[in-house]
């Protein structure tokens, strides 16, 4: 079971959910939240991964514009959840995951025989996050449903030379990312891993009974644990 702890990051203190295996890990993920927080759903999908071996550290990625954050499924936690998104910003938000990178990383390193390597997973506004790791961090990455993507896909200096892969997980009754997005990840992003499924944005989403789709949720989980077994070696 997992605790909480203080990352120090360049945007101060942040509040983050770390959770590791009885055993020496297997290597690292940094878990990116939606835009409610890190909430009892993302804590035990951190937990999740801590099953599969992985040590994890899921930090509270809107601290450093207001701490402790977590909302509900409702109209008024997305008006919430969007306004700090935006007060954040995605520079900001790369620092925290970099901080949160690097401290697995020395993490990993201080067992005395070598570990795998530090990767990240995020969803929805966490999944956006989770693709500018890869190419601009160099963490190989999963990327759930990233509906904020396709702003930094038309970018040719991001896309050209992606410094880590990448998995995209998409629903194909995605309201806010339509087919032609999907395929924008292909074309533009044409050596990494696209995935769509029967289902809607937030599939993964086990709490939310409107969102949740199991069958896509074991499949994506599936391709993603796969994903990390190759990369994080």
């Amino acid at each position: 079971m997992g605790q909480w702890i203080q990352l120090a990051t360049p945007r101060g203190q942040v509040a983050t959910w770390q959770a590791g295996p009885p055993t020496a890990p297997r290597g690292g993920l940094v878990v990116v939240q939606e835009i409610f927080g890190v909430n009892s759903h993302i804590r035990a999908v951190a937990e999740d991964f801590v099953a599969e071996g992985y040590a994890v550290l899921a930090p509270s990625f809107f601290d450093p514009v207001q701490r402790g954050v977590e909302l509900d499924y409702d109209e008024a936690g997305f008006a919430k959840g969007r306004q700090l998104a935006g007060e954040l910003g995605f520079d900001a938000a790369l620092q925290i995951l970099d901080a949160a990178a690097q401290r697995l990383q020395r993490y990993l390193a201080a067992f005395k025989e070598p570990r795998g390597s530090v990767g990240t997973v995020g969803y929805c506004w966490g999944g956006t996050l989770a693709m500018l790791g890869a190419l601009k961090l160099g963490l190989p990455s999963v990327s759930y449903y990233g509906a904020r993507n396709a702003a930094f896909l038309d970018d040719p200096a991001l896309v050209a030379a992606p410094k880590a892969p990448v998995m995209f997980h998409f629903g194909e009754q995605d309201a806010s990312i339509p087919p032609d997005a999907v395929e924008a990840h292909r074309r533009q992003l044409p050596t990494m891993e696209v995935h769509a499924y029967p289902a809607g944005h937030a599939f993964n989403r086990e709490v939310d009974p409107k969102a949740y789709d199991k069958p896509s949720a074991r499949l994506a989980r599936e391709r993603t644990l796969a994903f990390f077994a190759e990369h994080l070696k």
